[in-house]
């Protein structure tokens, strides 16, 4: 086994340990809580720019309806970004993420682990159908550009028009 599929395992391990803390919740407000009292929250002073540097990810000059927030977390923090862009654009930006697998189709069976898209008004990519999805764990890839992201995934929405709602997540 090499270095690479080692790494899998635990990789999957810790976004699943990740996704399982952001859906923890109370009722009410934005604010959550884990089980031993700590809070996660939506950073109100953060949004797209902060998502785009963390992640760097660039939105294109001619993107509209881009929002972008942060979730802070007690173990880490969440960043999302969307906007809507040309399909060949969109595309574009995920081939920049150096996935290991192009765009495809996601079962769309599955409900999201967590409403975290629905923060920024938008439904949860995953609930959307005909949406296409691609994830990287960059330090997996070699991505020195986003060395300290552990995981990134992008979801591309075609809108029809030659346009594309672009979901990207990472922690």
């Amino acid at each position: 086994m090499n270095e690479r599929s080692a790494l899998r395992p635990r990789l999957l391990a810790a976004l699943g340990a990740a996704l399982l803390l952001t859906s923890c919740s109370s009722a009410g407000g934005d604010d959550h809580r884990t089980t031993d009292g700590r809070a996660s929250h939506w950073e109100k002073a953060m949004g797209a720019p902060e998502a785009s540097a963390f992640m760097k990810v660039t939105v294109p000059e001619s993107a509209t309806e881009v929002k972008g927030a942060v979730q802070i977390n007690p173990q880490e923090d969440i960043y999302l970004l969307s906007f809507v862009t040309d399909e060949k654009t969109a595309v574009q930006v995920a081939e920049d993420l150096r996935p290991e697998k192009p765009l495809r189709a996601r079962n769309q069976d599955l409900p999201p682990p967590t409403e975290l898209f629905g923060h920024l008004g938008l439904a949860e990519p995953q609930t959307e159908k005909g949406v296409r999805w691609a994830g990287v764990c960059p330090p997996c890839v070699g991505d020195s550009r986003r060395s300290e992201v552990q995981w990134i995934e992008i979801h591309v929405l075609e809108l029809g028009a030659d346009r594309a709602r672009v979901y990207v997540q990472a922690f």
